[in-house]
Parts: C-alpha cells; sequence; structure tokens
C-alpha cells in the first residue's frame, strides 16, 4: 500500500476581502493526482472547514480544483490490495473493504459541507468523478467550465456512488437519469449538467464567476440562507404540512436575528440593508 502521507498541503486555503464580507477560496491540491481523496486530505480540509467556523468575518467559501482536474474521488492506491495476511492477520479483503474509510472520512466530509454555517460554491475546472462529484454536487451553488464533466465512476469498479451521490442524484434529475448515468459511470459534460438541472451554470472561468458569486453571497444574510439550504435538501422526505411547520419555526427563529430587523427597516426606509451575517 502506497503512503501518501506528505509535508506538502493537500489542500490550498485563502482569506480573500476585509471586513465582514471575506470569502474562503479552498484549493483542492494534488494536481498530479487529479486532487483524488487521500486521508491526509480530508484531514486538512476539516482544518480549512475549521478555519472558516472559526472567523465570523468569513460569509462564503468556493472550493475548486487544482490543475486540470477538480476531483477523481477517492486514490484508490491508497487502498491496500497486496497478497496474503498483514501483521494483524487480516485478508487482503478485509484490508481493502471500503467501509473504514468512508465512515471515518468520506461520510464525515460530506457531512461538513451540509453542515457549515457559510454558503459554498463549487468551481469545477475539470473532471469530477465518484465522491469527488459528489462533493462538487453538495455544494449550495455549482458552476463549471465548459470542459468539465461529471462521472459516476463506482459501477467500473464494482461499487455504487457515495458521499451523497445517490442522495443527491435522483432529486436533481429523476430517477430514469440518475439511474442510468450511476450503472453505466458515462461522462456528463457540464452544458448538459446545465441543461438537466445538475449545476447552476457553465462558465469559461468557473473560478472567477464563482469568486463573484461569493462575493455577492457574502453581502446577505448568511443565516437566512443556510437555513434555506437545510430547509430545500430536506423538503423531500417531508409532508406538506410537516414543511408549512418547520419554515413557520425557522422564520422565527430568525425572526430573532439582526439581519431580519435591518433587511425589513431597510426595505421600510428604501435603502440598502447592511446584514452581518447573524
Amino acid at each position: 500500500m502506497a503512503d501518501h502521507t506528505s509535508t506538502d498541503p493537500t489542500i490550498l486555503y485563502e482569506e480573500r476581502g476585509t471586513g465582514n464580507t471575506m470569502i474562503a477560496l479552498i484549493t483542492l491540491n494534488r494536481p498530479t493526482a487529479l486532487n483524488s481523496f487521500t486521508k491526509q486530505m480530508h484531514r486538512e480540509l476539516w482544518a480549512a472547514f475549521d478555519k472558516i467556523e472559526a472567523n465570523q468575518n468569513i460569509r462564503a467559501a468556493v472550493i475548486t480544483g487544482a490543475g486540470r482536474g477538480f476531483c477523481a474521488g477517492a486514490d484508490l492506491s491508497e487502498f491496500d490490495f497486496s497478497e496474503g495476511t498483514d501483521a494483524k492477520g487480516r485478508s487482503m479483503v478485509e484490508r481493502a473493504n471500503p467501509r473504514g474509510v468512508i465512515n471515518d472520512y468520506f461520510n464525515p466530509t460530506a457531512q461538513r459541507f451540509q453542515a457549515l454555517r457559510v454558503p459554498t460554491i463549487a468551481a469545477v475546472n475539470g473532471v469530477a468523478a465518484g465522491a469527488g462529484a459528489s462533493y462538487a454536487l453538495s455544494c449550495d451553488i455549482t458552476i463549471a467550465a465548459p470542459g468539465a464533466s461529471f462521472i459516476q465512476a463506482f459501477s467500473k469498479i464494482g461499487l455504487i456512488p457515495d458521499s451523497g451521490g445517490s442522495w443527491i442524484l435522483p432529486q436533481r434529475l429523476g430517477t430514469a437519469r440518475a439511474m442510468a448515468l450511476c450503472m453505466t459511470g458515462d461522462k456528463l459534460p457540464a452544458p448538459l449538467a446545465k441543461e438537466w438541472g445538475l449545476i447552476w451554470d457553465v462558465a469559461d472561468d468557473p473560478v472567477a464567476a464563482a469568486l463573484e458569486m461569493a462575493a455577492k453571497l457574502a453581502t446577505m444574510p448568511t443565516k437566512a440562507m443556510v437555513t434555506t439550504r437545510h430547509l430545500l435538501r430536506n423538503a423531500h422526505t417531508n409532508s406538506f404540512d410537516e414543511q408549512l411547520d418547520l419554515e413557520r419555526d425557522e422564520q422565527s427563529t430568525l425572526g430573532n436575528t439582526h439581519d431580519y430587523i435591518e433587511g425589513v427597516k431597510a426595505f421600510l426606509e428604501k435603502r440598502p440593508a447592511s446584514f452581518k451575517g447573524n
């Protein structure tokens, strides 16, 4: 099994802007491996998320990939397929089973995307495959380059979509399209992904477009946007009456925020609102 522990950062983190409308820019940084995820990379991404959580001046986040791809999913060379048993008496089949790495790394990363306290925008600069596609689509807004593509590559190695892919795809595409993409592992080009409603937009420079979108969102009521994320993503499992109750309860909570009071006052006074994100 290859040792992927490196002194080089697998995640680049940058904070842009000043004041209380800053943007975090996260770059997946293993370009020679199409930014495929190692355990180290997950840990460094979690550390970047921690920085966002700790800095209340950050109001939006952009994630992209270095080089020619966004993310090719898991780095399969980190799995142990060597023959025989190891020092602990585990067979190759036991060592290579993906359960542990999914449970300890890929699922927590997917959950962190959903729980992040600021809006997230994926700038998909190239191929997004496997878990890489799942993470790109886990962001609140996804913008892709014209030549980018989304691939559910799991069927080609005898596995199923993970990291939230089997949850996201049927919601956005419907069962028929989701099923065919997952079973065939065929490439979905970015323009068609936009046409089908899988992503928000296609842009020649997706990072610039994502940063422009992030700058806009960073001036808006952050808590309301993140609450909107949770409402929309859970709506398909709720009845209409349950969703009405959730809307009422969340509106009540947001009614206690600075941004709600400021937003209404600004509307009544016919002036631009000055939101603080709280």
